[in-house]
């Protein structure tokens, strides 16, 4: 019965008086998005893979030329190119982790009944809903050394964060945790609220401690979407871009995709530019299938 109405349409509908049948209206929803997909997504990734095997400059009205892996072999041997993947990786290393101590602690401390428990949680989510340019220059005028909040509340007097090249890059990961924290926390919630309850409470009757219980019942059966929410946000940690544009030049906030930005749009080198973003999707395809397995082996547990 059930199956029949899914794949019967009501004879007195106006689809069926129109003489469509499942199969033209399940189309009718599918195609326009295969479409959209092929026009948006698949064809650019197909024609910029084209353009990394040639020299091709969008500034230039020369005809590309065809070079082979020659792009691929001088961006692998640039010592500059290195340098901004080194960058990259101690950014996402500081953010990943960051995001991942604040959000899941603020979870723990919001999984338990509180007053006005919806209306914090909502509250806390409101970073994650703003713009990257609107986050980016809110928390410039933080840092500002002159009248930024944030030295007058811990009394650094006129400390540099953005100029300073030591600090600059941390000063961008900080901004990274405060607005993607509550993503972490939203899916730590709802790992949290799916343990069963009846652990705690055999717990409790053998008299286990917090600590004990935290490490062998609360973080083995949240662990699973926590690695979701890492791998998630080492994705974008990676190709950040926005903060670290706005906030500061410093160039050792000089994350890969500004060098990729760098490349492709004030130095022109377009086919080298191509070739780079692939090097870049490669290494993020990679270190997703390095998390995605031991998602497997934690779920396997």
């Amino acid at each position: 019965m059930a199956t029949a109405v899914m794949t019967t349409l009501d004879p007195n509908s106006r689809s069926a008086a129109r003489g469509m049948s499942d199969l033209t209206i399940r189309n009718l929803f599918i195609i326009p998005t295969i479409v959209f997909l092929i026009v948006f997504n698949i064809f650019p990734l197909i024609y910029s893979l084209g353009y990394s095997f040639t020299d091709f400059r969008a500034s230039s009205p020369a005809a590309a030329n065809f070079v082979g892996l020659q792009n691929y072999r001088e961006l692998l041997n640039d010592p500059f190119i290195w340098s901004n993947f080194a960058i990259t990786a101690k950014y996402v290393i500081v953010s990943v982790v960051g995001q991942v101590i604040v959000g899941f602690g603020v979870a723990l401390l919001l999984n338990r009944d509180i007053p006005l428990k919806g209306l914090l949680t909502t509250l806390l989510l409101l970073p994650m809903m703003l713009s990257m340019a609107v986050v980016g220059l809110f928390w410039k005028l933080l840092y500002d050394p002159s009248f930024g909040i944030i030295n007058y509340t811990l009394g650094l007097g006129s400390f540099e964060w953005l100029s300073n090249p030591d600090m600059a890059l941390y000063a961008v990961a900080i901004t990274d945790i405060w607005m993607w924290s509550p993503f972490v926390m939203l899916l730590s919630l709802a790992g949290l609220s799916a343990v069963p309850k009846h652990l705690y409470e055999a717990a409790a009757i053998d008299r286990a401690g917090s600590f004990y219980t935290f490490f062998r019942i609360t973080l083995p059966l949240v662990a699973p979407i926590l690695m979701i929410a890492v791998i998630f946000r080492t994705m974008e940690a990676f190709k950040t871009f926005d903060l670290a544009y706005i906030l500061t030049s410093q160039p050792t906030t000089e994350v890969i995709s500004i060098r990729l930005y760098k490349m492709a749009f004030q130095e022109w080198q377009t086919g080298r530019s191509c070739a780079l973003a692939y090097i870049v999707l490669i290494m993020i395809l990679a270190i997703t299938n390095i998390y995605v397995k031991y998602l497997n082996k934690v779920k396997e547990r």
